[in-house]
């Protein structure tokens, strides 16, 4: 099969969350399972890692050309680059008036007032790439920065191109809440037509949407698990959009995210002081938690539980209910690590946590990826007491490095998360905790629990290595994305 896959992010290239993780993980799996995948971003040159050139392969490729952008006409070129570890080809959009910047999409947190214009550009430019480079069997477009592709696939390009007429688009919605809403003047930037711009297809509330735009266009909608499919059909998680949801009926499909095992795996992840594995978990483990004690200037104690958080520091990640159980949390015998960047109040808490408590808590406001990978090997317990979660990437490497989540029990949460029970205990299953009620006394009797098994090792060990021998790789979803790629490529067949 062949596959062009589109993200406005993807790791190495750039990454502001974990949309950039599945769009390479994914891409990759798919090579490796026979598929022929072209990956396709923009090219953000601000934000290419040192050497980059040199190290991806990047040059010029194909012909420059010029898009329509509402009355404007913005030109454009691609550069070609490889996909580390895979045969994955990547296709970079050049146009450094939209592109060149330090950021994908805010500037000091605040969204560029061109996001509209910009992402019109890039969902165009894609439609050039099929032109171009194609024929492709299947796109598979994500979030809402290429909300706009499968529209103009369906509206335009299929009237222009026999090939692209037996094209399948599949939309994948990483997170719901980012929706991509602009004021509906913008519908103009589309080059659509406005009759489209309806509260049945492109209208949201008088504004365009272009993540709604993409649920109603694409021959296929998935999203990052089974229980997050499910809840966005619903007027609690559906963010106003559960009747465009719950309309594509069994064309929406939940599939969860997997773990790229070439970069999150304790036997061979090079930033940790020591690879282990479910064999020699308790040895080796001890190392990196004393060696994650002496990085974070926490007192070396063996004995006492490291609980971590790496996480966006806001109030879908639960850090509302963090902050209101902060006494009863620190009452524990404990130490706490927390690193990411977020909300300015929440940032503040943490910082204040560590000035407080400088022996048992180590806050890190920013993102580092060393680090990060030491703390999931380092730590005991992982806290994801999320409000909603689509799916959530860390509780997997958690349960891979031997670090016990306890989390929200909603979206991938839920689906991946085993909480501990007599029967799961008995069937060999229970992999974390987890609380169903969004509430800080839910969250703290769980997150209780989970200490007092720590202090029973035989019973820790036990939770510790039923999450460590779960099949987590990529290659399984893999095949489950090809499933709903033949369902995607069966509606133009005649």
């Amino acid at each position: 099969m062949k596959i062009l896959m589109t993200a406005s992010e993807a790791v190495p290239f750039a990454k502001t969350g974990g949309l950039a993780d599945v769009a390479s993980a994914l891409s990759r799996a798919l090579d490796q399972a026979g598929h022929e995948v072209l990956l396709v971003l923009p090219h953000y040159p601000q934000l290419l890692p040192h050497g980059a050139r040199q190290r991806f392969q990047i040059e010029p490729i194909g012909e420059e050309f010029t898009l329509p952008v509402g009355p404007r006409k913005s030109k454009g070129s691609f550069l070609s680059a490889k996909l580390p570890n895979s045969n994955v080809k990547v296709l970079l959009v050049d146009q450094p008036d939209y592109f060149d910047r330090p950021s994908p999409y805010v500037f000091e947190n605040i969204p560029y007032e061109d996001n509209c214009e910009r992402f019109v550009f890039f969902s165009r430019a894609i439609v050039e790439v099929m032109k171009q480079f194609g024929p492709y069997d299947i796109v598979h477009a994500n979030d809402w920065q290429t909300g706009l592709l499968p529209a103009l696939i369906d509206i335009e390009a299929r009237k222009q191109s026999a090939d692209i007429q037996r094209t399948g688009t599949v939309f994948t919605i990483h997170n719901l809440a980012f929706q991509g809403r602009f004021w509906h003047w913008d519908m103009v930037l589309t080059g659509l037509d406005w009759k489209y711009f309806n509260w049945k297809q492109m209208e949201f509330f008088g504004d365009l949407n272009l993540l709604k735009t993409g649920i109603v266009f694409a021959d296929m909608v998935t999203t990052v698990s089974p229980t997050y499919a499910r809840e966005i059909q619903s007027p609690d998680f559906g963010w106003g959009l559960d009747p465009a949801l719950s309309g594509r009926g069994d064309s929406l499909v939940g599939i969860l995210n997997g773990v790229d095992t070439d970069i999150w795996h304790p036997e061979n992840d090079r930033f940790i002081k020591c690879n282990f594995n479910a064999e020699t978990v308790e040895e080796k483990k001890a190392i990196c938690k004393a060696d994650l004690q002496k990085t974070l200037g926490l007192p070396e104690k063996p004995d006492v539980p490291i609980v971590a958080m790496i996480s966006r520091m806001s109030q879908q990640k639960g850090f509302d209910l963090l902050k209101k159980a902060g006494d009863r949390l620190l009452n524990n015998d404990a130490q706490f690590v927390f690193l990411g960047t977020g909300e300015r109040n929440f940032e503040q808490f943490v910082k204040e946590l560590a000035q407080t408590y400088p022996n048992r808590v180590a806050s890190l406001v920013r993102f580092d990826e060393e680090l990060a990978h030491k703390i999931e090997a380092g730590s005991d317990l992982f806290l994801m007491p999320s409000e909603f979660e689509p799916c959530g990437l860390n509780q997997l490497y958690s349960m891979l490095y031997g670090t016990v989540p306890v989390v929200h029990a909603v979206g991938g949460l839920a689906d991946s998360v085993v909480p501990v029970s007599p029967e799961t205990l008995a069937e060999g299953t229970a992999t974390g905790f987890s609380f169903e009620r969004y509430s800080t006394e839910a969250f703290l009797n769980a997150f209780e629990a989970a200490l007092s098994a720590f202090r029973d090792p035989e019973l820790w060990q036990q939770i510790r290595l039923n999450g460590m021998k779960q099949d987590l790789s990529w290659d399984n979803i893999a095949n489950e994305y090809v499933r709903v790629y033949e369902r995607a490529i069966k509606k133009h067949t005649k």
